[in-house]
């Protein structure tokens, strides 16, 4: 039995920390909504984010970070990208006080603004500077709401420690998700970020009625910057985007209505604005704050990004969805 502490206790936190339960490991949830942990300790529900199912009975939660960390061999971060580094604060204090050195699993999506850094990065700087093989990230193509159903599910677990990739493979798979370790972790976290970002895209052609043909363009050029930045800023290995964090997570992305990115993209097609989204989805919106960092990025390094620069121009520059279609569609010609 492996001691995790699942740091974060969302949709994703909740249903990763009670799949892993079911795994036979012993599982804690921090979090810092009293009365969602009240109501997981009590009830084994989290009826804001997870209507009408049930966490495994053995797992708890706490509002105490180090008794969520107390004899953990693994730490796993399901928070949004925006606190990842003021918990991750935390958890170094906490760490250095016990002299634990747990794996550090991250199953958050995105790019920090301002940094433009990965989660793994910031890991990196914030706790395990000298240790940075016990980071692992998790990323492909999987909706909370179709794990917590048992759906059958793929995951990529990368590391730049082959060992530790497949500790956390180990402790992570079962008979309904399958995880396949990889080594490249920077383009693991690449394609499961930008991937948010394409999916806000292809939810806002689907909210002006657009079909099948216009989908299949978007996620396959979106597929081309996600690669295209991955490799040439990060380094990654282009092989990577075309695996399960790539592609794989691309397809589920753009075009599933689990996708609260593509939900969020459908309702601004509509014509709501990305205030009104973001405030009524309940739920964090990864890709609205991820092309923030990619379109710093893009400029910063001349990177050709234009569907990131789309999506920017409609959220933060109140540009006219219809006018920046048509300035995609009347680009230069060029070879693909």
């Amino acid at each position: 039995m492996t001691k995790i502490a699942v740091l974060g206790n969302g949709s994703w936190g909740s249903v990763l920390g009670s799949m892993l339960a079911d795994n036979g490991n012993d599982v804690i949830f921090y979090g810092n909504i009293e009365a969602v942990n009240k109501e997981i300790n009590e009830h084994h529900t989290n009826s804001h984010y997870m209507k009408d199912w049930h966490l495994n009975p053995t797992t708890s939660a706490t509002g105490d970070l180090a008794k969520a960390l107390q004899d953990a061999e693994i730490v796993l971060f399901v928070l949004p990208t925006s606190a990842v580094r003021i918990v991750a604060k935390q958890v170094k204090e906490v760490l250095d006080q016990s002299g634990n050195k747990p794996l550090l699993v991250t199953a958050t999506k995105g790019i920090e603004p301002g940094s433009k850094k990965l989660i793994s990065d910031i890991l990196k700087e914030e706790i395990y500077p000298n240790d940075s093989d016990k980071i692992v990230a998790i990323s492909g193509p999987s909706h909370a709401e179709n794990v917590a159903q048992k759906d059958l599910t793929a995951i990529a677990c990368a590391s730049d420690n082959e060992e530790n990739a497949k500790k956390v493979q180990k402790a992570f798979s079962n008979n309904y998700v399958r995880f396949y370790t990889n080594s490249d972790l920077v383009g693991v976290e690449v394609g499961g970020a930008i991937k948010n970002v394409i999916a806000i895209a292809a939810g806002i052609l689907a909210g002006k009625g657009y079909g099948d043909d216009a989908k299949a363009a978007l996620m396959t050029r979106g597929l081309a910057e996600i690669s295209r930045l991955g490799v040439e800023y990060f380094g990654a290995q282009a092989k990577t985007f075309s695996g399960l964090s790539g592609i794989g997570d691309l397809i589920v992305t753009c075009t599933s209505v689990n996708s609260r990115n593509w939900r969020a993209g459908k309702q601004i097609g509509e014509g709501k604005s990305l205030d009104y989204v973001l405030k009524n989805m309940g739920q964090v919106v990864e890709g609205a704050t991820t092309v923030k960092a990619v379109h710093e990025l893009a400029e910063e390094k001349n990177i050709d990004m234009p569907i990131n620069e789309a999506v920017y121009h409609v959220l933060y520059e109140n540009a006219d969805v219809d006018e920046e279609i048509a300035r995609m569609m009347g680009r230069s010609p060029k070879a693909e």
